[in-house]
């Protein structure tokens, strides 16, 4: 009984009296700084404080993205909500500054700073789409710099050796376009189309993309290869999946449970 009883005096004295004392000094801050600048301003100051935070932890570490189509399928669904890490393949700084969700603001010059790994093939990645940067896409990296992209009867080859499908894609039209047939829209021109493709050689800093829904996906065959510049990250977890089609009274089955906290891979 004496040890316990020591125990809980030292616990006292070392751990819970020490923290209720500097909470109580805190609370008396805090007091003494509204009385000093009013409470208006407190509140706005911390509001821009969380903001100012929020921003920095967007930039840096990561960001939220929403799957709008059905491009990824079945890996990713539309509907899913993703955190991008950001600073795995080297953190970009802004490079445009204005009011947020509108297009007023100005560019200014931006840098990328080292990162952890470079991309590699298999990795979802989002990145800024380089037809229009003011929007997010998201694709399977299927090749890298210096390697050679070839499809055969739908059959994906890099450097000649068949790229194995991820567990969960799809390929959505049975019917296969033949090799002698070229699609309008594929890049570059003469190239072929979605079944029969190249080969093509990916140029240095720059990566091919793919959607796992390979009959649906607009992707590095139709607007050509993704430059490293345009990388914004890698997709690392979904937080919340949202089936807009399932009916609102049916709310067990609008969000998809069984997808929230799935690792993306």
């Amino acid at each position: 009984m004496n040890i316990i009883k020591s125990a809980f005096l030292w616990i006292w004295r070392s751990v819970i009296l020490p923290y209720w004392n500097w909470r109580k000094k805190r609370k008396e801050r805090i007091r003494r700084r509204r009385e000093a600048i009013g409470p208006l301003r407190d509140w706005v100051e911390t509001i821009v404080s969380v903001l100012v935070m929020v921003f920095i932890i967007r930039v840096t570490v990561v960001e939220a993205y929403r799957i709008p189509t059905g491009s990824m399928e079945e890996t990713l669904l539309i509907g899913d909500f993703l955190l991008v890490n950001k600073f795995v393949y080297g953190i970009r700084t802004p490079d445009w500054v204005g009011v947020p969700f509108t297009k007023i603001g100005f560019s200014v010059p931006y840098t990328r700073l080292p990162g952890l790994t470079e991309p590699k093939q298999g990795d979802i990645i989002v990145f800024r789409y380089p037809k229009d940067e003011r929007v997010n896409y998201i694709k399977r990296c299927v090749a890298v710099e210096g390697q050679t992209v070839e499809i055969r009867n739908k059959q994906l080859l890099v450097d000649g050796e068949p790229f194995l499908n991820p567990p969960h894609s799809r390929f959505a039209d049975y019917r296969t376009i033949p090799p002698n047939m070229m699609e309008r829209g594929i890049y570059p021109p003469g190239a072929g189309n979605r079944d029969n493709y190249g080969p093509v050689t990916v140029p240095p800093g720059n990566y091919f993309m793919m959607g796992d829904n390979r009959d649906n996906s607009q992707d590095s065959r139709y607007w050509g290869f993704m430059p490293k510049k345009n990388i914004v990250g890698k997709a690392l977890i979904i937080y919340f999946s949202w089936d807009k089609y399932a009916p609102l009274y049916r709310l067990h089955k609008k969000i998809r449970f069984e997808r929230i906290l799935n690792l993306i891979k």
